[in-house]
C-alpha cells in the first residue's frame, strides 16, 4: 500500500505542475484532462484504501517516508498515517475535488486563466491530502499552511478586481492570526513531549495532562488545556469559527468552483479534522472541550442568522457553511467526534451540490447573483432545480436525506452530553443548535423560493436566454445529489454506532455520548426516519420552511415591513455584527494610526529631528562659534597657550 499512498498524494501535485508550467504547450483541453486524470487516480485509489480498511480486513498503517532533519533529538519526518478516519477524509476530498474539476470545464470555459485555475485546484487537492494523511505535526503544519496559501491564490484568482484582492488578503491575514495560535500549540506539544510524531505525543498525553504551565505569572494552567486551546485557535481560523469567521463570506469573490471546494471538502474542514485527530489530547481537558463547545454554539446560531438577510446567492450558501461548521464544532466539544466527522462527510456532498447549483444558476443568469432579480426559473432549469432541492432538503435535515442522519444525531449527542453532567454550558449549546435548525430552514428555503419559484423578476434579455446548463455542469450536480440523498442510510450505523473509526478517535468512557445513544435510541436508520416526526428538530425545520414560503411567496410584502419596524436588528445583521468594522476600522486602522504616530513623532521628530539632524545642527552651530577664534595671527595663538598653561598650573597647584 506504500506506493498507493504516494500515488494518491503525488498524482494531483504532478498534474498541477504540468498544467501550471506547461499550460500553453498542452492547451486548455490538456490542462483539464491531466488534472482530472490526476485527481481521478487519487479518488479511485482512496476508495480502494477505504475498501481494504473497512471490508478487506487491512490494518491501519503508520509509515515514515523519509527523515527530513534531526535536531537535538527531535525528528522531522514526512510520513503517512492511514486509518479509517484518514481514508474517509481522502475519499471525501478527492471525490468532491473530482466533481469540481469536471464542473470547472463548463464554468470557466471562457476564462483566460483556464489552465492556471486547473493547476491551482489540483494543487489545493494535494495540499489537503498532505494534511489529512500526515502522521506528524510538521507535515500537518505544512498541509495546513499550503491550503492557506493556495486559497489565497484562488480567492484572488480574478486579481484585477479590487474586491478579490481585498478578499484574499483578508483571508490570508485572518488565517495567520489563527495559525499563530496553532504553531504555539505545536510548540507546546514539542516542549512537553519532545516529539512531533502523533503516536509518541498521544502516548505521552496523560503525562502532559499532569503538568502545569504559568501563562500569566502566578496563575498556573493545566498544560493540556493550554496546548488544546492553542491548537483549537488554529482550527478557529481555518474552519471559520467566530470571531475568526470574517474571511469566509468574502471568499465568494473567487470563482464558484473554488467556493464549492473550499466550503465542502478542503480548507474549512481541516480544523474539524484536526480536532478529531487530536481527540486523545482534547479528551484530557474538559476546559478545552467547553471552550470548543461555546465557540461552536455561537457560530452555529449567530452566523446562521446572517444568512437570512443576504441577497447574493453564493453568500447565502456561504453563511450556511459557517453555521454548519459551528454544528460540527459543537459536536467536537461534546466529545461526539464521530458525529462531527459524519456531518463533515454528508455536508461535503450537499454543500458542494448547493454551490455548484448556485453556479449553474449564475451561468444561466449571465453572472447575475442577486436572488431578488431571479424567480420562477424552475421551468427553465429542471435538473438544477431538482438537484438544488435535494441539497436544500439535506441541509435542513429533512428525514431520510443524508443531512437528517448526521445533523439530527449530532443535536441529540449534544443533548446527551448535558445529561452526562457536563454543566450548564451544554444547555446553551443544545438550545443554540436546536434554534439553528429553524434558522437554517428559513434562509435555505428563502433562497430556494426566491430563485426557483414565484414571479420572474429578471430582465427580458436574461429571460430570453434562460436554459439548462450543459452536461459538463449538470452531471456533477447529479453525481453529488445521489450521496446527498442516500449515503446516510448506509453509513450512519457503522460510523456512529458501529465502531467504524476504531482507535483513530479516542473518547473517554465518561464522555462517550454516542455509546449511550447506541444503547437507547439506535434501532436502525428506518426507525430514525419514522421517529423523526416526534422530535422538535423536525417541527422546527418544517416551521422554517413554512415561514419562508409564507413570507417570500404568499405575502412578500411582509419582509419589507419587518425590515422597517426592526431596522436596528436589520442593520446589525446586514453589517455582520460590525465585526468587519471592528477589525478594519478598529484593529487595522488603529494599527496604521499607531504606526503613523510612531513614524511622525518617533522617527521624524525624535530620531531624525532631534538625534540625527539635531546633533548635526548642534555641531554646526558649535563649529560656527569656534570658527571665530581662528584669526590666523600668531599672537592670538600664543596668548591662548599662555592662558591655557596658566589654568593648567593653577589646577595642579589646587590639587596639591
Amino acid at each position: 500500500m506504500y506506493h498507493y499512498y504516494l500515488t494518491i498524494v503525488l498524482a494531483p501535485l504532478a498534474a498541477a505542475i504540468i498544467a501550471g508550467l506547461a499550460g500553453k504547450q498542452i492547451g486548455r483541453a490538456g490542462a483539464h484532462w491531466v488534472t482530472i486524470i490526476g485527481v481521478g487516480v487519487s479518488c479511485a485509489l482512496s476508495f480502494l484504501v477505504l475498501k481494504n480498511l473497512f471490508w478487506g480486513g487491512a490494518l491501519p498503517e503508520n509509515i515514515s517516508v523519509y527523515t527530513w532533519a534531526v535536531t537535538d533529538g527531535l525528528r522531522m519526518e514526512v510520513g503517512f498515517l492511514v486509518d479509517r478516519l484518514t481514508a474517509l477524509m481522502m475519499c471525501v476530498v478527492t471525490f468532491v475535488s473530482l466533481m469540481v474539476h469536471i464542473y470547472t470545464i463548463g464554468y470557466m470555459h471562457d476564462d483566460p486563466g483556464y489552465q492556471r485555475f486547473f493547476s491551482f485546484i489540483s494543487l489545493f487537492t494535494f495540499s489537503m491530502l498532505m494534511l489529512v494523511m500526515s502522521n506528524n505535526f510538521l507535515q500537518l503544519f505544512f498541509g495546513w499552511e499550503a491550503v492557506g496559501l493556495v486559497s489565497y491564490l484562488l480567492i484572488g484568482f480574478w486579481y484585477k478586481r479590487e474586491s478579490a484582492i481585498f478578499a484574499n488578503l483578508k483571508a490570508f491575514v485572518v488565517n495567520r492570526v489563527g495559525d499563530f495560535g496553532f504553531i504555539l500549540g505545536i510548540a507546546g506539544v514539542v516542549m512537553f513531549t519532545g516529539s512531533l510524531d502523533y503516536a509518541t505525543v498521544f502516548g505521552s498525553a496523560e503525562s502532559v495532562a499532569a503538568q502545569s504551565i504559568e501563562v500569566l505569572p502566578g496563575t498556573p494552567w493545566n498544560a493540556m488545556t493550554v496546548v488544546c486551546i492553542l491548537l483549537f485557535i488554529g482550527a478557529m481560523g481555518k474552519s471559520a469559527q467566530a470571531p475568526l469567521h470574517v474571511w469566509l463570506p468574502d471568499s465568494m469573490e473567487g470563482p464558484t468552483p473554488i467556493s464549492a471546494l473550499i466550503h465542502a471538502a478542503t480548507m474549512v474542514t481541516a480544523g474539524i479534522f484536526m480536532v478529531a485527530r487530536m481527540s486523545p489530547l482534547f479528551e484530557l481537558s474538559t476546559t478545552a472541550l467547553a471552550f470548543v463547545l461555546v465557540i461552536g454554539s455561537i457560530t452555529a446560531f449567530f452566523m446562521g442568522l446572517l444568512g437570512i438577510v443576504q441577497n447574493d446567492i453564493k453568500r447565502v450558501v456561504a453563511y450556511s457553511t459557517l453555521s454548519q461548521l459551528g454544528y460540527m464544532t459543537v459536536a467536537l466539544g461534546a466529545s461526539a467526534y464521530s458525529a462531527a466527522i459524519f456531518h463533515l462527510m454528508t455536508h461535503a456532498f450537499f454543500k458542494a451540490l448547493l454551490f455548484l447549483a448556485a453556479g449553474s444558476v449564475i451561468i444561466a443568469m449571465h453572472h447575475e447573483q442577486d436572488i431578488r432579480k431571479m424567480g420562477g426559473i424552475r421551468k427553465y432549469m429542471p435538473i438544477t432545480y431538482w438537484t438544488a432541492l435535494v441539497g436544500s432538503l439535506a441541509l435542513i435535515g429533512f428525514p431520510a436525506f443524508s443531512g437528517f442522519f448526521s445533523k439530527d444525531l449530532l443535536i441529540e449527542a449534544v443533548k446527551e452530553s448535558h445529561w452526562h453532567g457536563q454543566g450548564a454550558v451544554y444547555w446553551i449549546a443544545y438550545l443554540s443548535v436546536l434554534l439553528g435548525v429553524f434558522v437554517t430552514a428559513l434562509y435555505s428555503f428563502r433562497m430556494f423560493f426566491l430563485v426557483f419559484h414565484g414571479e420572474e423578476r429578471m430582465d427580458a434579455e436574461t429571460k430570453s436566454h434562460l436554459h439548462e446548463t450543459p452536461a459538463v455542469v449538470t452531471v456533477p450536480l447529479i453525481l453529488l445529489a445521489i450521496p446527498s440523498a442516500i449515503i446516510g442510510w448506509f453509513t450512519v450505523g457503522p460510523v456512529l454506532f458501529g465502531n467504524y473509526f476504531g482507535d483513530a478517535i479516542y473518547v473517554t468512557q465518561a464522555h462517550d455520548v454516542l455509546a449511550h445513544m447506541g444503547d437507547t435510541i439506535w434501532h436502525g436508520p428506518a426507525a430514525l426516519v419514522t421517529h423523526a416526526v416526534m422530535t422538535p428538530v423536525f417541527w422546527l425545520a418544517a416551521a422554517g420552511v413554512f415561514t419562508a414560503w409564507f413570507l417570500y411567496l404568499k405575502r412578500p410584502e411582509i419582509p419589507e415591513t419587518i425590515k422597517d419596524r426592526l431596522s436596528g436588528l436589520y442593520d446589525l445583521l446586514i453589517n455582520k455584527y460590525y465585526f468587519d468594522d471592528l477589525y478594519i476600522k478598529g484593529f487595522a486602522a488603529g494599527g496604521r494610526n499607531i504606526g503613523k504616530f510612531l513614524w511622525q513623532k518617533g522617527d521624524e521628530l525624535i530620531i531624525d529631528g532631534i538625534l540625527v539632524n539635531g546633533t548635526a545642527n548642534s555641531i554646526g552651530r558649535l563649529a560656527g562659534v569656534l570658527r571665530q577664534v581662528q584669526t590666523g595671527y600668531l599672537y592670538t595663538y600664543a596668548f591662548a597657550m599662555i592662558i591655557g598653561l596658566t589654568i593648567l598650573l593653577g589646577w595642579l597647584i589646587w590639587l596639591r
